[in-house]
């Protein structure tokens, strides 16, 4: 893909805003739409294969799906916490940190 002009990361903060917000698949045109600026189709084109490649959209032929858990983390560090071996005292052991 040859890039003509890159996105600003205002115009990428929007962008994801109206597709977390959406709360359902939407088309190109309704993301244009929705947008305050004009937008370049290339540049949108651009900002929505970033997205779906950093794993927060998904790209269907009902339209475009934010799929991103901002939650995500902290499920992990419960998870992670909880997995950790603990010694008879309930102190975590010298060697396994």
């Amino acid at each position: 893909m040859q890039v003509l002009h890159y996105p600003r990361l205002d115009t990428i903060l929007r962008v994801e805003r109206i597709l977390r917000n959406a709360g359902r698949p939407l088309p190109k045109n309704e993301i244009d739409r929705r947008l305050k600026r004009q937008v370049m189709r290339p540049t949108l084109n651009l900002i929505l294969a970033y997205l779906e490649e950093d794993g927060k959209i998904a790209v269907l032929k009902e339209g475009v799906l934010w799929i991103f858990r901002e939650d995500a983390g902290r499920t992990l560090k419960r998870i992670l916490a909880r997995s950790v071996p603990h010694g008879r005292d309930g102190q975590v052991e010298s060697g396994s940190v």
